[in-house]
């Protein structure tokens, strides 16, 4: 079995090439991304094992089936980069559903904590030997109410943490869980009564731009966005005008709407294209990490050892539980493991 990897980063290597020769898989590592101008570096590959910025829509898709292809392989939970409903019939989308929830939660808690106890100014006045206080003052998190939406492995997860801190959770999903303590809640009430919103939910038409001007509004004043999950939940444009207004106190993110270009590259060099990243940044009340939040060796493994058994299951009994299937209105994880 040979697959095309692209948008590879040097971590990406060592647990695929591991697990590629256990389960008989020669991986060919692309650094490019996947996209309209790269997809002829597929051809003569049995499928394509790609990331979250590559570029799979309807013409990648059909040009892949025109080589030959029988997979696309995604490395990720999310997959808004990937035409589910134009693959279908086609060629069979595998995903990994969860590789470390723990990653992706404790990273949100890291940069919430990291913003209201201004961790980030202080070590950089230390290291200029500056011991002055002033201007790092922060606010418990106990007792606060915190507001997460999708409560799935991570926003479980999340929610664990944060009531660890003594927290009150509302929470809003599409489908709700039974979770002990956690009450769930419209979003009009979520929103106008939380101190920190943080986001763990899937990129759907339901939820591009849940955070938005109308619902910014209705948030509370000085409220804390938290974004670990896909950059377009959060309209940019609107969240930057509230930080400017002082109705946002503070915002994290892992994520932007429009990283590809730029996450997971050096841009240190180059002049920042972007206005609204570029203005985000340079906000004191705002922390940007670059899609940093699943990077755990852990995380790592499993991502590597999950998609390497998704593809050698498929090949081997032609099924995969991990497939994403089209129900008619929206992708779905796979009911029996074979879809066509």
């Amino acid at each position: 079995m040979k697959i095309a990897f692209f948008d590879t980063k040097p971590y990406d290597v060592r647990y695929f090439e591991e697990y590629g020769k256990k389960m008989g898989i020669e991986y060919k590592f692309f650094e490019t991304k996947l996209c309209e101008d790269t997809v002829e570096l597929a051809q003569g590959y049995d499928g394509v094992c790609v990331f979250v910025n590559d570029t799979v829509n309807a013409a990648v898709i059909d040009r892949l089936c025109e080589f030959g292809a029988q997979v696309i392989a995604l490395r990720c939970a999310g997959f808004n980069n990937v035409d589910v409903k134009h693959a279908f019939g086609k060629i069979h989308v595998l995903r990994v559903p969860a590789y470390s929830p723990y990653a992706v939660a404790e990273h949100a808690m890291a940069l919430l904590l990291t913003s209201i106890r201004r961790i980030h100014k202080a070590y950089i006045r230390s290291r200029d030997y500056n011991f002055s206080l002033s201007g790092l003052t922060g606010f418990d998190l106990h007792g606060k109410t915190v507001g997460v939406i999708g409560t799935g492995r991570i926003g479980r997860v999340f929610i664990d943490i944060c009531r660890g801190f003594g927290m009150k959770v509302l929470a809003y999903d599409k489908y709700p869980a039974s979770i002990e303590g956690v009450e769930y809640v419209e979003l009009d009430r979520l929103f106008s009564e939380s101190d920190i919103i943080s986001l763990h939910c899937p990129l759907t038409d339901d939820t591009y731009h849940i955070i938005d001007a109308e619902s910014l509004e209705r948030c509370r004043r000085g409220v804390v966005i938290i974004n670990t999950s896909r950059g377009a939940l959060v309209d940019a444009e609107a969240l930057l005008g509230a930080i400017k207004s002082r109705k946002v106190g503070a915002a994290c993110l892992d994520v932007y709407e429009e990283e590809s270009d730029l996450f997971f590259e050096d841009k240190s060099g180059h002049i920042m294209d972007d206005e609204v990243l570029a203005r985000l940044i340079s906000m004191p009340n705002v922390i940007v990490t670059s899609h940093q939040a699943f990077l755990t060796e852990e995380a790592l493994e499993n991502i590597a050892q999950t998609t390497t058994s998704n593809i050698a299951g498929f090949f081997e009994m032609k099924q995969c539980p991990n497939e994403l299937c089209w129900r008619g209105s929206s992708a779905e994880d796979c009911r029996d493991g074979k879809c066509f």
